[in-house]
This record gives structure tokens, C-alpha cells and sequence, in this order.
């Protein structure tokens, strides 16, 4: 048996009792290390689950998956996911690898950053589609995202905004050598979502366009949702260019063209004050 396990959002004792069983009785443990982090490292998961675990990168994940369903069909191996097992496309494509051979499934849920935002007071059922937005560089500055946010603003949807994140990555250089030189972590945060957003508000301006969002349009930062000193702000897209949150991980909402009062009175109690 295969099982995917999600971890939750917090700490190690984020995982639920039946992911717990599932761990302890496994004969291997995978780790997922790329497309999310918990507030705490792998020692500390290990700690409390009395196991040792397999520290599972993209290229494990994605080119090796061989190697994590070895056995699985004559034996138990867990498959640990930050958040919940369906929050990235790559453990679809695990699931399919393990159908295609034979080898049976199954899935333990847990909370993901896509429930979790509901903590701010925005109504979950008033979220349109979910979008990311990647590290710019010199020569890759993608905005196709920004439509898709236009689109829910249009429809009175809030977008949630997915930050990027940059684990276990390659220089170019290192890349084209062949050097399995990797760069430093990096996780993006609230202050540089929001201003890659303006530059793109301003770029469409330059080209002629109103765009549906403009400094003034309210957000909210969220930081280490789940974690015993998650961060809440609320303003407007210019004031998230400067707040200050901490560490990772970040995430962004864009809000809706209108909102309901409820909302807007939850949304209260996470202002940033205006001298900020």
C-alpha cells in the first residue's frame, strides 16, 4: 500500500492520530521537500514520530518516482505532504505511476492553505480560481497570472495568491555544467508579491488599460497560517509593499469587487493602521 499523508500547517502535531498510525507502522517514510515547508525541520517530525524520514526533492519526486513505489505493492510506504496530499499536480502523477503498477492507494487528509485562509474572515465559497505568482528575474517576468485575478474581481470572487517558492534550485551556470550546485533557499513573501503586482498595474496602465485592480484595492497577507504565531494583515495593495509579516511561509488574497459585511467586520480586525 501507497499512502499519501497530509501533515497540516503548524507543527509536527499537526498530523492527524490515523496519519500517525499510518507513519509509525510504515517500512519507509518520504519526506515532500519542495512544494511546501512546516514551521519546524525534519528533526523535529522525526522526534515525534519515532521514525526516520527519507527527504523526498523534486527531482526524487518527478524523474525518480521508481524508487519512492519500490516494494509498495508487498509493503507499506508513506508519502508525508506539508497541508494536504492533493495541494500539487506532482502527487496526482505519483497516484497514477502507483495505479499503472498495480500497487493500491490511499489518501489521509488534513487542512491546506486553501481551507486555512478562511481564518481571516473571508467565506470560502466567495474565492474564484487559485493562482501563483513566481520570482521574477531579469528576463522572465510573467503577468498572465494577473488576468485570471482580474477575472475573479470581475465576478465579486477573491483570488488567493500562492507565493513562490525556491528550493533546492540551480544556477544556470551550475545547470548547464552539469554541478549539483544548488542555490540558497527562497521563499517570497507578502512585501514582494504586492509589488510585482504593481509594476504589472502599472505596465497595463502604460498600455492603455484600466485594470481592475489598482493600488487602492484591499488585500490581506497571511503568514505561517496554522503556526502558533501566524500574521494577519489587511489593507490595501500599496500598504502590503511594506508590512511586515516575518518569516515564512506567505500567502496573498485580492479581494472581490464587493464584500459581504461580515467580512468586511473580520477584515477589521486585521487593519494595518494607517500611519503604516
Amino acid at each position: 500500500m501507497l499512502y499519501l499523508v497530509g501533515l497540516g500547517l503548524g507543527d509536527a502535531k499537526d498530523i492527524t492520530v490515523k496519519g500517525l498510525e499510518v507513519v509509525r507502522r510504515c517500512s519507509r517514510v518520504y519526506l515532500e521537500a519542495y512544494t511546501s515547508a512546516l514551521p519546524v525541520g525534519r528533526e523535529a517530525l522525526e522526534e515525534f514520530y519515532g521514525r526516520k524520514l527519507i527527504l523526498a526533492d523534486r527531482e526524487e519526486v518527478e524523474q525518480e518516482a521508481d524508487n519512492i513505489l519500490k516494494d509498495a505493492d508487498i509493503n507499506e510506504v508513506a508519502f508525508l505532504v506539508v497541508g494536504d496530499p492533493f495541494g500539487a499536480t506532482t502527487h496526482s502523477d505519483l497516484i497514477l505511476r502507483a495505479a499503472k503498477r498495480g500497487i493500491p492507494y490511499r489518501v489521509i487528509h488534513n487542512a491546506s492553505i486553501m481551507n486555512a485562509v478562511g481564518c481571516c474572515g473571508l467565506q470560502l465559497y466567495n474565492f474564484g480560481e487559485t493562482v501563483s505568482i513566481v520570482f521574477w528575474t531579469d528576463t522572465w517576468r510573467p503577468e498572465s497570472f494577473f488576468d485570471k485575478v482580474e477575472k475573479n474581481r470581475q465576478n465579486g470572487m477573491h483570488t488567493l495568491c500562492l507565493l513562490d517558492i525556491k528550493v533546492k534550485e540551480q544556477s544556470l551556470e551550475n545547470l548547464i555544467k552539469g554541478r549539483k550546485i544548488y542555490e540558497p533557499p527562497r521563499y517570497m513573501s507578502v512585501n514582494q508579491a504586492a509589488q510585482q503586482l504593481l509594476e504589472i498595474v502599472h505596465n497595463r496602465r502604460a498600455g492603455g488599460e484600466e485594470p481592475a485592480i489598482t493600488e487602492e484595492t484591499v488585500c490581506v497577507g497571511l503568514a505561517r497560517v496554522g503556526a502558533e504565531d501566524q500574521k494577519i494583515a489587511a489593507g490595501t495593495l500599496r500598504q502590503m509593499c511594506t508590512v511586515d509579516l516575518g518569516g515564512p511561509l506567505h500567502s496573498l488574497i485580492i479581494t472581490g469587487g464587493s464584500m459581504h459585511p461580515l467580512e468586511m467586520e473580520m477584515l477589521s480586525l486585521f487593519s494595518i493602521p494607517e500611519e503604516n
